[in-house]
């Protein structure tokens, strides 16, 4: 009986493709190399999203295709792309991206990652290994720093993974959306797999992208210039939908490479409108404002996971005099558009 192979998301846009089985140990792997792998063992994912979006079981001998990548994920994994193809590989993330891990966090150490071989490359008729990125790359534009457009650019930052900064995004894209504004929402930065921008979308944005849009199975370890081009082109996506606002994301927290990368580089904060910052508790809340003021950054409202606890937002509040709303008080609307609707025109009276 011939195995069916299960698509990841990541892969969903590859077509017809041949098998090399034949593909050489040192062969140089690059971001979103697509492979045929079977499932060896099953640790920390026994499900993978298809290219459906479904979520559908994995067990051990199936074939699935998915992509290499790395991952940078605190809470999660830590995966590079291997060193050579015939050592042991992982799945770093279920939306299809494949590397080998270097580090677990504890709460997975029992279990393990679920491991894979690589069976072959996906290769073109002409005997090309297929990429992921490759396949989009035409679509993507260069950064040319700030653009006269009439949509507004909102970052959602976070003190780290998990601290509540898509919870926070979604609930202020509800709220804008509540007050008749049009809202788009990017995710920026992370590890593919489409469960953050389905709950933004579904809590009424008029459009959602992520770097997946460009076959990216991972942001991690991508340069500058490719960060801030992918920048560009996702801005280029959700223009389309003609919105007043963008809310962005970047994943993970403020210390992560890429987060890092761009939030200090001056070219891309000039292009910022306004920033919200989500945080898991108070402590992380107040020096997340000062670290942030330290590359000159002034987050316009705080949120997060504290906001759930009266005692954190009280202990917040004494400390600094940013804006704090939870997640009920976002979704209202009327505290996001005053906030960022008065910055707006205090900057268009400003300039």
């Amino acid at each position: 009986m011939e195995t069916r192979i299960k698509k990841t998301f990541v892969c969903r846009n590859v077509a017809a493709f041949n098998l090399r089985k034949d593909v050489p140990r040192n062969y140089a792997l690059q971001d979103g190399d697509v492979g045929i792998f079977e499932v060896l063992h099953i640790g920390k994912h026994s499900k993978i999203q298809a290219d459906s979006k479904q979520n559908i079981t994995i067990v051990e001998g199936d074939h699935i295709m998915a992509a290499f990548g790395t991952r940078y994920a605190t809470a999660q994994i830590e995966g590079y792309l291997p060193d050579h193809i015939d050592q042991e590989l992982h799945i770093l993330g279920a939306g299809g991206t494949v590397g080998v891990v270097r580090s677990m966090h504890a709460a997975f150490e029992d279990i393990g990652p679920t491991s894979l071989r690589l069976i072959g490359l996906a290769v073109n008729p002409q005997g090309e290994v297929i990429n992921t990125k490759k396949i989009e790359k035409h679509r993507m534009i260069g950064f040319k720093g700030k653009t006269i457009n009439s949509a507004k650019v909102i970052l959602s930052l976070g003190s780290s993974m998990d601290s509540g900064k898509t919870t926070s995004a979604a609930y202020l894209v509800h709220g804008l959306k509540k007050q008749g504004k049009k809202v788009a929402f990017i995710k920026l930065t992370g590890t593919i797999f489409s469960k953050d921008c389905d709950l933004v979308f579904d809590l009424g944005a008029d459009m959602v992208a992520d770097f997946g849009e460009f076959g990216f199975p991972s942001t991690y370890m991508c340069d500058e210039k490719e960060l801030l081009d992918l920048y560009a082109s996702l801005l280029k996506v959700v223009m389309h939908s003609k919105p007043d606002y963008i809310v962005m994301e970047i994943a993970d927290g403020l210390y992560e490479r890429e987060t890092k990368m761009l939030l200090t580089n001056p070219r891309f904060i000039s292009t910022i409108d306004g920033v919200m910052f989500s945080a898991a508790d108070s402590l992380a809340a107040i020096n997340g404002v000062h670290v942030l003021n330290q590359w000159d950054i002034y987050p316009d409202c705080l949120s997060g996971l504290f906001t759930a606890s009266p005692l954190l937002i009280r202990e917040v509040k004494e400390n600094t005099d940013v804006p704090v709303f939870n997640i009920q008080e976002l979704g209202i609307g009327v505290n996001g558009v005053n906030i960022f609707e008065s910055k707006m025109k205090l900057a268009m009276v400003g300039g």
